[in-house]
């Protein structure tokens, strides 16, 4: 059995590992709904990591792009891939040309992901929103949408998904998936108080008079800064159709699935590193070679920087959450472990147990860019300030990676008024993408649309779909 002798006898090999594998997972603690494994092509593998799931609404941009981090082309720096979607049950993807050792570690990696997604409470509750069946659901929106084309003609429906694609980052997670439009009317506003010679009218004796009840008021839409900005669109904009706005909710429902994996990936691909290698240490049952040969693709997950390199600018979130488990589970018990996995997410995680010692032994530092003597971009160690530095690693992680954009107020002719977020964004826009999105946006909503923000100098600045400057 140390000898594998192609893919059949590793596929049967594996068949008998992995449910020895859950038991033992079990027996150690961890909880979870059914894993559906499914060994497929590596040409599947390239179609998921493009589309971000099996069957997915079509539009160009997937062939540019990955989704949200969640697919991994890559676990770590290793080269094999790791794909799966939680869920009732998960849905786990494994390359049928991996080597044994490697789709083994893959799945017990899997088993801690599905851990995770089951307990942890933002996972949870994006899933109990959204629905535990995400690959279903998404192959019967792409039917939705093929059937959208086939009415309305390829041309209209990619100009409705360019605007919600664009758009996708921008959601409320904290609002709800499914929730109320705004209310239509809205008490009066208290009346301010009387001045000069009214107050003093006011306080003569004589009979009081009861004032009228003020009548209530049509509410302003939005009746305060709203962020969701695909729900807002597919709730208010004017002359929207149906299956238009149908598009726009899916695309939200997707990003509504997506979120906890951005929002917890250091968590939880360090938690799945830290199961998958205790589980191949405790499992007696496998042959040495499969575990020699597991924990060599393992070094290569959590190593912190790729190749030969010295130095990496970039946190490998597999060495960084792999490294803080094994810390906290080394200075805490099981239970409390368990209750970090459940109530935190990475912004939490990281600002409540990266501690300075940890950060050290890892050598992690904050730099800065500089310009070298024959105009090169240099990269200097500034310093090792904690508390800096969890920020810096959380930075790329506000609001799912992009700038933090509102509606600020929809005039009564329908235009649109958006505002940029700068005090609570720390990031600056850029102004050419900026307007591209700008008419996406205005395709759908058919009426002006402009975006107020500020330039690299900080001087109030107005964007327009046009390519001009206001």
């Amino acid at each position: 059995m140390d000898h594998m002798h192609g893919p059949e006898m590793s596929n049967e090999q594996l068949a008998d590992y992995a449910p020895r594998i859950e038991a033992l997972a079990k027996e150690r603690g961890l909880s979870f709904y059914p894993v559906d494994f499914e060994l497929v092509p590596n040409a599947f593998m390239m179609e998921v990591a493009v589309y971000g799931l099996p069957v997915r609404m079509p539009h160009w941009s997937f062939g540019v792009r990955y989704i949200y981090q969640y697919v991994q082309h890559r676990m770590g720096h290793s080269k094999i891939f790791e794909v799966v979607f939680p869920g009732n049950p998960n849905r786990a993807y494994l390359v049928d040309d991996n080597a044994l050792a490697e789709n083994t570690l893959v799945t017990a990696h899997v088993l801690g992901h599905a851990d995770f997604s089951r307990n942890n409470q933002l996972f949870e509750r994006m899933q109990r929103e959204v629905g535990y069946h995400i690959v279903e659901q998404a192959a019967e929106r792409a039917n939705r949408i093929q059937a959208a084309i086939e009415d309305h003609g390829q041309s209209r429906v990619e100009a409705v998904l360019d605007a919600a694609l664009a758009l996708e980052a921008n959601v409320d997670t904290n609002q709800g998936l499914n929730r109320p439009d705004y209310p239509v009317m809205r008490e009066p506003r208290d009346k301010p108080p009387a001045q000069g010679f009214q107050r003093h009218y006011d306080q003569l004796p004589g009979e009081d008079t009861a004032e009228p009840l003020p009548a209530r008021e049509r509410a302003p839409i939005p009746p305060a800064p709203e962020y969701d900005l695909l729900w807002f669109i597919a709730r208010y904009a004017p002359e929207l159709e149906g299956w238009e706005r149908d598009i726009f909710l899916a695309v939200r429902e997707e990003s509504f699935y997506f979120y906890p994996v951005f929002a917890c990936q250091i968590m939880n691909e360090g938690w799945a590193s830290y199961w998958h290698a205790r589980l191949l240490r405790e499992a007696d049952f496998l042959p040495d070679r499969v575990y020699l040969d597991a924990i060599k693709t393992h070094s290569d997950v959590v190593r912190p920087y790729a190749g030969d390199d010295a130095v990496s600018l970039r946190v490998n979130p597999y060495h960084l959450g792999f490294s803080m488990w094994e810390r906290i589970l080394k200075d805490c018990s099981l239970d409390e472990a368990l209750a970090i996995r459940r109530d935190e997410d990475d912004f939490s995680f990281i600002r409540n147990y990266l501690h300075e010692d940890l950060a050290k032994e890892l050598q992690l530092f904050n730099f800065t860019r500089r310009p070298g003597a024959g105009g090169e971009e240099r990269f200097i160690v500034r310093d090792r300030e904690i508390d800096t530095l969890r920020e810096n690693i959380l930075a790329p992680k506000f609001n799912y990676g992009g700038p933090r954009i509102y509606v600020k107020a929809m005039g009564a002719d329908g235009h649109l008024e958006l505002g940029h977020d700068v005090e609570n964004d720390g990031r600056g826009l850029d102004l050419n993408r900026s307007r591209k999105v700008l008419n996406y946006i205005q395709r759908v909503w058919r009426r002006p649309v402009r975006l107020e923000t500020v330039d690299h100098a900080g001087d109030a600045k107005v964007l327009t779909p046009d390519d001009g400057d206001d």
